[in-house]
């Protein structure tokens, strides 16, 4: 196989002195969709965290393209292409859409027709009939659409959804949902993170489940699609 895009290797981090994950091992491959799985409080969002430098390490390694990144400054790993649609969406309440998508553009990385502000417009209309509106004048659904278009025009090589359906309405949820298909169909390298996991192994190739900052199970879709038991077990479906 090729070097991985994200090689993560006996990642161990705490908070004080409680400890949250534990030798973490795994890989993302260039073009791959892979899905974090794991109740609340299990580790998602610290293992998140660390791979984009928001969070220091005990030990272990984070590598991004066969590069060590663990202690690097979060700007830098942005920069060699690691976009994150945050948990809570975190847009900036005194910026207009159009401020959020022209400040975060950037074709550093695209890889054939590059993410504009006017092609997220056309993925998502919604945001192009409220481009002058700012970011504490939009719906919930229309600031997870502005947090997702913000990290497309970064045309990142890794995007990350943390919690990419969290707290929206149906409709709006499936438009996220068609989004994420898109990308996929499109070759982006994805991580996301979701409770509905009925939807995300239809577009994941394989999942990474966590419990208690363990790697308590990984495989295909097509595996986790198979055993229920899996889901009673780790999920709390």
């Amino acid at each position: 196989m090729s070097t991985p895009l994200l090689a993560v290797n006996q990642l161990r981090v705490a908070y004080g002195a409680s400890q949250v994950l534990f030798d973490i091992d795994a890989q993302v491959q260039p073009g791959e969709v892979i899905g974090l799985l794991g109740r609340n409080g299990m580790g998602k969002t610290t293992l998140i965290r660390s791979i984009i430098g928001l969070k220091d390490i005990q030990s272990g390694t984070v590598a991004f393209e066969g590069q060590p990144v663990q202690g690097s400054r979060p700007d830098a790993i942005a920069r060699m292409g690691v976009a994150v649609v945050p948990e809570g969406r975190q847009v900036f309440p005194n910026l207009s859409v159009d401020e959020h998508l022209s400040a975060f553009a950037s074709e550093r990385h695209a890889r054939g027709k590059p993410w504009t502000p006017e092609s997220v417009y056309e993925l998502f209309p919604r945001l192009a009939e409220r481009r002058s509106n700012m970011g504490n004048q939009l719906s919930g659904g229309e600031q997870q659409m502005l947090a997702i278009g913000r990290a497309l025009v970064t045309n990142p090589k890794l995007l990350i959804f943390d919690e990419a359906t969290e707290g929206l309405a149906p409709l709006i949820r499936e438009e996220i949902w068609h989004c994420i298909e898109r990308l996929r169909q499109a070759g982006q390298t994805l991580i996301v993170v979701d409770k509905y996991v009925s939807r995300l192994v239809r577009i994941a190739d394989r999942h990474l489940i966590l419990e208690k900052g363990k790697v308590a199970w990984q495989g295909s879709s097509a595996e986790l699609a198979a055993d229920q038991d899996i889901w009673h077990r780790y999920l709390g479906v």
